[in-house]
């Protein structure tokens, strides 16, 4: 194995960025980051300047894609990214509302600096 593969890895002194939890009845619970990174600040606010058409979509499935840690939906657990993003994409109408609303809720509380979608 090569030595930029084993570096790839979280180290287990590294912290983690804190996590709330939202939980919803009928679609399950939702752990998304309490951080962002300057960077996903800066393309997260160029998106938003840049895009109109879809602009509220976009801006949802970007920051759904950047905060979202875990997703329990009917006792199945989302933790990897990909498996994550597939989920959502493939989510109802009515979770997306909710998903819409939670991410509205969680930007307000953790980035007051950042207009939710």
């Amino acid at each position: 194995m090569g030595k930029r593969s084993r570096q790839r890895g979280r180290r287990a002194d590294q912290p983690r960025a804190p996590t709330t939890s939202y939980e919803h009845a009928s679609f399950g619970v939702l752990e998304l980051r309490g951080a962002m990174s300057p960077g996903t600040r800066r393309q997260y606010a160029e998106l938003a300047a840049r895009t109109r058409e879809d602009a509220w979509h976009r801006a949802v499935e970007f920051l759904f894609e950047r905060l979202a840690a875990r997703w329990t939906v009917a006792g199945v657990d989302y933790e990897r990214q990909a498996e994550l993003l597939a989920r959502f994409r493939m989510a109802s109408a009515d979770e997306r509302s909710w998903i819409r609303d939670v991410l509205r809720e969680h930007v307000a509380d953790h980035f007051p600096e950042i207009e939710a979608p």
